[in-house]
């Protein structure tokens, strides 16, 4: 990234992900799920993560990562988020900048990508990305048991469209 489109320290920009991601989105995934959800059961080692990421998230999908700048002139991968045409696949936040206006700005971007409408799944015991989902506008249209996930736990389908 060139120095002049650096995000000033503590600010945050987005960018188009790459290649050269992979290991750290799943870090953060990884993460971000453990302080999120420590009660979801863990389906996968972290290499067939790291392959997941690698070969189906990234090439598959539209990711964009935010990026915080550092007092140092460096930067740091704070979120990032998966969009697959209209559904929204992935919003996941490092757990140390929740609540600093990243995951608003991600969502914003999804938003601008998709003017017609989104939906995503979130478990339902997850009530911090439900709320997060509930402020910016999404509305719960099912519930199920979980059995169309891996992870077998309970979830929600939610959908936002721009007339409300």
């Amino acid at each position: 990234m060139p120095s002049d489109s650096r995000p000033h320290p503590g600010a945050a920009l987005l960018r188009d992900a790459g290649a050269d991601d992979a290991g750290p989105l799943t870090r953060l995934f990884l993460a971000s799920r453990a302080a999120a959800m420590p009660y979801l059961a863990r389906v996968h080692s972290d290499e067939a993560t790291l392959a997941w990421m690698t070969h189906v998230v990234l090439p598959g999908t539209d990711v964009w990562v935010a990026e915080l700048g550092r007092e140092d002139g460096g930067t740091e991968i704070a979120g990032f988020l998966s969009l697959d045409g209209e559904e929204l696949e992935h919003l996941y936040l490092d757990p140390e900048v929740r609540r600093r206006g990243i995951g608003t700005l991600l969502l914003a971007k999804a938003k601008e990508r998709s003017p017609d409408g989104l939906a995503l799944y979130a478990f339902q015991r997850n009530t911090g990305a439900r709320a997060f989902y509930e402020r910016h506008g999404f509305t719960a249209v099912e519930f199920s048991d979980g059995s169309r996930n891996e992870e077998k736990e309970p979830d929600v389908r939610y959908r936002w469209t721009a007339s409300g």
